[in-house]
């Protein structure tokens, strides 16, 4: 499948914004940890979506969806090993837990998902380690079981990894003993998932210092919950809404509270926002001007929104910098855009002031935008997920015809996206 894309189209309207990815496949796999039913509410329609439902049911669960709601239910692990899926993806690993605590022994698929450089599990596998999971790896799987149980301990995180963090309180809710997680993620879905565990039974409370205390307890019950709302897809719409002066975009269903260090980017640029009871407006401006961004862990400048937000900034006034300090290798959709007539330098030093993983690593983690410039219409291919959408992005602002390949990785994250872009006011067309 691919989008074709006429650019260049006043953009005006609402667009309301799905439940958030991030969260609802994290979500699905915590239901796994009972065996009454889970009911999850503003439920995405989404690939990542459909291959967390292939996981869970390959263990057990019994899964309906009714339009924006899904009804899932475990009541037994028929199967600890998680057959082959459709796509990789990163999701599997988070079951190890769930699955140890059910019943003792889980086998899951080596990870995958967007191709943004290496994600690296040994955090995950040493936090799981402590615990009293024994693992070992071959080609395809990781291998594991917890003959005496997993127990509470003390646990710091050597970076605070989300993936890592929310692993670790998905094995610890059941754990016998109280565990403490330090160093730990502290992302708005983190607590999402905080919250519904604590509606399911479980015992968990926030610290200082991003701390997290966990006291495991002998059984979870069933849950009703509504998925918050996906800030990623309320960055990407922001961000084009922004790019032209003549746009004006009621970004429905997000939250400020989710997005404050964005709408402080958005005010430096010189875009202009309303915040409502049920949404964010956003408005571009005449002239936009350059500005400097980190991306951290956070409450800093999400990784997620860099890409969009990269696109927004060749529109602006300038000379802007962005330092990734997340991922090392997160600016290849940067060749695209300077084909389309993007002035964009990447760099393997650190142009920014935060602390960096990276330093002296010689990876592609800064970029310099020069702009404003002119972006034309293109074709190429998806890179991943959150470059896709850049793409369609710079597609909708450039002027002509642009063709997109491999949308299939925007659909993991973006639910019917050209529908919803279309009663905007964009000119865009899914094709096979």
């Amino acid at each position: 499948m691919k989008f074709v894309v006429n650019g260049g189209r006043k953009l005006r309207g609402e667009i309301e914004v799905r439940g958030s990815k991030n969260a609802t496949t994290k979500m699905m796999v915590a239901s796994l940890l009972t065996d009454e039913e889970c009911v999850l509410s503003n439920f995405p329609r989404i690939g990542d979506a459909e291959i967390t439902k292939e996981l869970c049911s390959s263990v057990g669960s019994k899964i309906v969806i009714d339009g924006s709601v899904l009804k899932i239910k475990t009541p037994e692990i028929t199967n600890f090993k998680v057959t082959k899926l459709s796509r990789r993806n990163r999701i599997p690993i988070l079951a190890l837990g769930p699955l140890l605590n059910r019943v003792g022994r889980a086998e899951v698929p080596i990870l995958g998902g967007d191709k943004i450089g290496p994600r690296p599990v040994d955090i995950h596998l040493e936090a799981l380690g402590a615990m009293g999971a024994k693992i070992e790896i071959d080609e395809d799987y990781y291998h594991a079981e917890a003959p005496h149980g997993l127990k509470g301990t003390r646990i710091r995180l050597r970076y605070p990894s989300v993936g890592a963090t929310e692993n670790t309180i998905l094995a610890a809710v059941l754990a016998k003993g109280q565990t403490t997680i330090e160093n730990s993620a502290i992302e708005p879905e983190v607590i999402e998932l905080i919250l519904m565990l604590q509606k399911m039974g479980a015992i968990i409370e926030m610290g200082s210092d991003r701390k997290i205390y966990i006291e495991g307890v002998p059984k979870l019950g069933g849950v009703s919950h509504k998925i918050m709302p996906d800030r990623n897809e309320a960055a990407s719409f922001a961000s084009l809404a922004l790019s032209s002066p003549d746009n004006e975009v009621k970004v429905a269903n997000t939250r400020q509270s989710d997005l404050m260090t964005l709408l402080n980017a958005v005010r430096r640029v010189g875009g202009g926002y309303r915040v409502e009871d049920d949404g964010i407006t956003f408005f571009g401006a005449k002239n936009l001007s350059a500005t400097n961004i980190e991306t951290d862990t956070h409450p800093g400048f999400m990784t997620d929104w860099q890409q969009p937000f990269v696109v927004l900034l060749t529109q602006a006034d300038g000379t802007s910098v962005i330092h990734e300090t997340v991922y090392e290798d997160r600016f290849g959709y940067v060749e695209d855009l300077n084909l389309m007539g993007a002035n964009i330098k990447v760099f393997s030093k650190c142009l920014g002031e935060l602390p960096c993983r990276f330093a002296g690593d010689g990876q592609p983690h800064s970029a310099v935008i020069s702009g404003p410039t002119r972006l034309s219409g293109r074709n190429f291919k998806v890179r991943d997920l959150r470059a896709g959408m850049a793409h369609l992005i710079a597609t909708l602002i450039a002027e002509g015809k642009s063709e997109i390949e491999g949308i299939e990785e925007i659909d993991r994250g973006y639910e019917d996206i050209d529908t919803r872009l279309k009663k905007l006011g964009a000119n865009i067309e899914r094709v096979k």
